[in-house]
């Protein structure tokens, strides 16, 4: 265990966050998604939902702020118009560990390409369809620089 860091984060995941440079991409997954022939480094997080890793992959993960679009989620039945409780509940997890920050909906096809170039996926035990999310990681500023 480790002050500060939420018990959810294994060492593996652990070493593949801190690993991932700015501007890579890590997916996280629900259960019934292909992450194993998709991911080029899988983490199993079996026995656990989406929205609590989600918010513990939140609080220690930078999002990036220099590219327009940094979150992107499924979309239901591969159309963006269309949303699960489960997505807003993703959005709101978003909101408030990434603010001003907001969730894009990707058409089927371009959320799979995307994950498929992911630098890791994270595969859940979420049992909501359409229940994944793509975060793009940032950077932490040095403290002379950051805005109060």
């Amino acid at each position: 265990m480790l002050i500060g860091i939420p018990s959810l984060l294994g060492p593996e995941l652990l070493a593949i966050l801190r690993a991932m440079g700015h501007g890579d991409e890590i997916a996280l997954v629900d259960g019934n998604y292909p992450a194993e022939n998709q991911a080029a480094r899988l983490v199993r997080a079996d026995g656990h939902d989406l929205i609590p890793m989600l918010d513990a992959v939140l609080s220690i993960l930078p999002v990036d702020e220099t590219v327009p679009e940094a979150l992107f989620r499924a979309s239901v039945k591969g159309d963006p118009s269309l949303a699960d409780p489960v997505h807003h509940e993703i959005e709101a997890i978003c909101a408030r560990r990434a603010p001003r920050r907001r969730v894009v909906a990707l058409a089927g096809a371009d959320f799979y390409a995307r994950v498929k170039s992911a630098f890791a996926i994270v595969a859940t035990s979420e049992p909501r369809l359409y229940a994944n999310i793509i975060i793009r990681k940032g950077v932490i500023h040095p403290p002379e620089t950051r805005k109060p």
